[in-house]
């Protein structure tokens, strides 16, 4: 290898360090700001209105911004299920609503219906694994998601009636709201005791959640 090939592949090193390095500072510096609006904004990250999965007790609390259209938040619902199975006393979710997705907001009032029901999270598993068939973001058809509700024992006259009400739209409106305020700009984006990941992972998600487990134990 000549020296001039050496100089090029050694300046390209330099660069991608820098790069790097760069995004790390970046990353950090966006946590950082998110989690100092968090502690400003704290009362936006719960609502009263929004559904939660597990004992409302429970010591630690993960919050999901969650997009019923995201193919993340897809991937992510068995990994934080597992979670919630793993601290089945501790640990609760509580999900606010992101709507990024075209069509996401008409599958989140799908998903309100459901749990006026009492059908929330069967309906929410139902939707999540039909997702590839009406969450086409070219031609997103929110419709497509109805039947897999059906069979998830949801009364869609019922469903449908209540998609309707006012309320409904002022229930998105305020997590559209929240997350605006708290800097949310992508989906799943999780917090667990208002606390934001150091990096987005399932690894790191886990990690902070035992942390917190760990944390809020009782003393012996």
């Amino acid at each position: 290898m000549n020296t001039k090939k050496i100089a090029v592949l050694g300046l390209l090193a330099v660069l991608l360090a820098f790069f790097f390095l760069g995004m790390n500072t970046y990353q950090k510096r966006e946590q950082a700001a998110q989690e100092e609006q968090v502690q400003i904004e704290r009362e936006r990250l719960v609502r009263m209105h929004s559904p939660v999965i597990g004992p409302q007790m429970a010591p630690v609390t993960i919050v999901e911004f969650f997009d019923p259209a995201c193919e993340t938040c897809r991937a992510f619902y068995p990994i934080v299920k597992d979670l919630l199975a793993r601290y089945p006393t501790q640990v609760k979710l509580v999900i606010r609503y992101a709507p990024f997705h075209p069509g996401s907001d008409q599958v989140v009032k799908l998903l309100e219906a459901a749990r006026k029901q009492g059908r929330y999270q069967a309906v929410l598993e139902a939707v999540l694994e039909a997702q590839p068939r009406w969450a086409d973001h070219g031609q997103p058809d929110p419709a497509l998601a109805l039947p897999a509700a059906v069979q998830a024992g949801l009364d869609v006259d019922r469903a449908s009636a209540d998609m309707q009400r006012p309320e409904m739209q002022a229930l998105l409106q305020q997590d559209i709201e929240d997350l605006t305020a708290l800097k949310v700009t992508r989906t799943p984006t999780f917090f667990v005791n208002g606390r934001p990941l150091p990096s987005f992972g399932p690894e790191q998600l886990a990690a902070l959640v035992a942390q917190e487990v760990a944390r809020t134990a009782p003393q012996k």
